[in-house]
Order: C-alpha cells, then sequence, then structure tokens
C-alpha cells in the first residue's frame, strides 16, 4: 500500500510538470505565431533553421496542447484513481513513442529522399519570395550567417529570386567564409569559385558531429515516456 501511494504521488507529481510543459509549450507557440522576428532574435540561428522546414508556430501550439492533455489525463488519472484516464494516458503515450521511433528510423534510411522531397518545397519558395518578403529574407540571412552556409542546397537556389534580380548578385553568406565581413558584392563566380555548403548539408553535418548529444537526449526522452507508460499500467492493475 504504501509503495502504491509513493508511485502514485510520483506519478501526480511528474504529470504535473508535464501540464507545465504544455503549458509553455502553448505560450510560446502563440508567441512564434504573433512575433516571429523577435523569437529570431532571442533563440538565433537554430530557431531559424527550424523555420525553414516547419511552421514553428502551429507546432509549437500542436505538441503543447498534446503535452498539455498528457499532462492533465496523468495527474487526474493518479489523483483521482480514474482507469479510464490511465488507459488513454497509456495509450495517447504508447502512439506518441511509436511515432517517435518511426519518425528516427524514416530520418535514418530515407535522408536522401527527404532532401529530395525539402529541396521540391524549399527552392522555389526561395526564388519566390527571397528579396520580397522581410520576414523570409530574414529567417534565411540569419540562418545563414549562423550556419555558415548559402541556401538551401547552394547559391543557385537564390538564381531568378527578387534578390538576384534587384541586385544581380548572390547573397553574400555565399562569398564568404566565417572571418571575412560580407560586404563584398557575390557575384556567380566567387559564388562558384568559393562552393559555401547548403543549409541542409550543414545542418545534416551539425546534427552528425552531435550525434551522441542527440542520441542520448532521445534515449532519454524513450526511458521517461516508457516509465510512464509502466507506472501507469501498474496503478491501473492496482485499481479495484
Amino acid at each position: 500500500m504504501q509503495c502504491f501511494s509513493f508511485i502514485k504521488t510520483m506519478m501526480i507529481l511528474f504529470n504535473l510538470l508535464i501540464f507545465l510543459c504544455g503549458v509553455a509549450l502553448l505560450a510560446v507557440g502563440i508567441w512564434v505565431s504573433i512575433d516571429g522576428p523577435s523569437f529570431l532574435k532571442i533563440f538565433g540561428p537554430l530557431s531559424s533553421s527550424a523555420m525553414q522546414f516547419v511552421n514553428v508556430g502551429y507546432f509549437l501550439i500542436a505538441a503543447g496542447a498534446v503535452v498539455f492533455a498528457l499532462g492533465f489525463l496523468g495527474c487526474y488519472g493518479a489523483q483521482s484513481e480514474s482507469k479510464c484516464a490511465l488507459m488513454t494516458f497509456f495509450f495517447i503515450l504508447l502512439l506518441i513513442f511509436i511515432a517517435e521511433v518511426a519518425a528516427a528510423v524514416v530520418a535514418l534510411v530515407y535522408t536522401s529522399m527527404a532532401d529530395h522531397f525539402l529541396t521540391l518545397l524549399v527552392v522555389p519558395a526561395i526564388r519566390k519570395d527571397y528579396g520580397s518578403q522581410k520576414d523570409f529574407t530574414q529567417v534565411w540571412d540569419s540562418t545563414m550567417k549562423g550556419l555558415k552556409c548559402c541556401g538551401f542546397t547552394n547559391y543557385t537556389d537564390f538564381e531568378g529570386s527578387p534578390y538576384f534580380e534587384k541586385n544581380n548578385t548572390f547573397p553574400p553568406f555565399c562569398c564568404n567564409d566565417i572571418t571575412n565581413t560580407a560586404n563584398e558584392t557575390c557575384t556567380e563566380e566567387k559564388a562558384k569559385n568559393q562552393a559555401v555548403q547548403g543549409c541542409f548539408d550543414q545542418l545534416l553535418h551539425d546534427i552528425r558531429t552531435n550525434a551522441v548529444t542527440v542520441g542520448g537526449v532521445a534515449a532519454g526522452i524513450g526511458g521517461l515516456e516508457l516509465a510512464a507508460m509502466i507506472v501507469s499500467m501498474y496503478l491501473y492493475c492496482n485499481l479495484q
């Protein structure tokens, strides 16, 4: 009985923390959706690189809603000893765990396919909006400056863009290494000779460089999810 009470208390505290994290994610998601530029100024190039591939605001709102619901179900289920809430908590967490494993497998096995798919989405957007849409241009400038990269694949992504049509040059990040001030005109010849790496390849390189950290965080999250599922089932099975 004492063991059951202890586990119940820990379940409530753990899910209270999850609940608060959900609230925080919702708040940040709403903030990003309303005022994206200030988010970029605070969190810098990593946030801007993420914004190339997903709508961060909506993603955080969706993730926050799921985490919020999970925390509430876990707290309510443990506190009220509701079998229905605990079982719902378990199945939602199980679905999330399976989705994470599937996403990791796809990311590892189909990296080249993801590269091709994202190229079809991102490059046309660059050629359409870079130099004409202020927020879009700011996001890409912050990404290229922070990751020391050029475009999604390389400098050719900017051919035909409003920026290129107006200035007849490429963004300075496509011609300058980490020590330069990015003030010179970036002609096609210079961009071709310097061959600055695309941001997608640079991002993959950074992830692989920090593979141990990324893997450790992923393993930690997976372990917490498994522990939460086991605890919820223990409480469920010991309720009368």
